[in-house]
């Protein structure tokens, strides 16, 4: 069982930064892959990032590659998305979830790969 508690939206304005964090809690993180997804008002979920625990792979949304980096903490249990250069349509309910296993790029992306999941965090980008 993993536990998942979002912290680290507001508002900011565009071109602004947000450091999102993700406190985890639960055996053999060590082995899981994390990810981070996101959902806009009238929108499905959408992937935006993930990591193997370890650090050794991490992908990336085409709409947020080279503007987030996602990293992961295993002193603290806590992944990690920095938000940078924000935009209007980066405005969401942002949602960290986790699976056991080194999930490969191809499946990591799907949302139905992950089966534990936090509240989420708002972040809401002003023009």
């Amino acid at each position: 069982q993993v536990q998942l508690v979002e912290s680290g939206g507001g508002l900011v304005q565009a071109g602004g930064s947000l450091r999102l964090s993700c406190a985890a809690s639960g055996r053999f993180l060590s082995t899981s892959t994390m990810a981070w997804f996101r959902q806009a008002p009238g929108k499905e979920r959408e992937f935006v990032s993930a990591i193997r625990w370890t650090g050794d792979s991490t992908w990336y949304a085409d709409s947020v590659k080279g503007r987030f980096t996602v990293s992961t903490d295993s002193a603290r249990n806590t992944v990690w998305l920095q938000l940078n250069s924000l935009k209007p349509e980066d405005t969401a309910v942002y949602h960290c979830a986790a699976q056991y296993g080194r999930l490969s790029a191809d499946v990591g992306v799907r949302e139905g790969a992950y089966a534990y999941w936090g509240q989420g965090t708002q972040v809401t980008v002003s023009s």
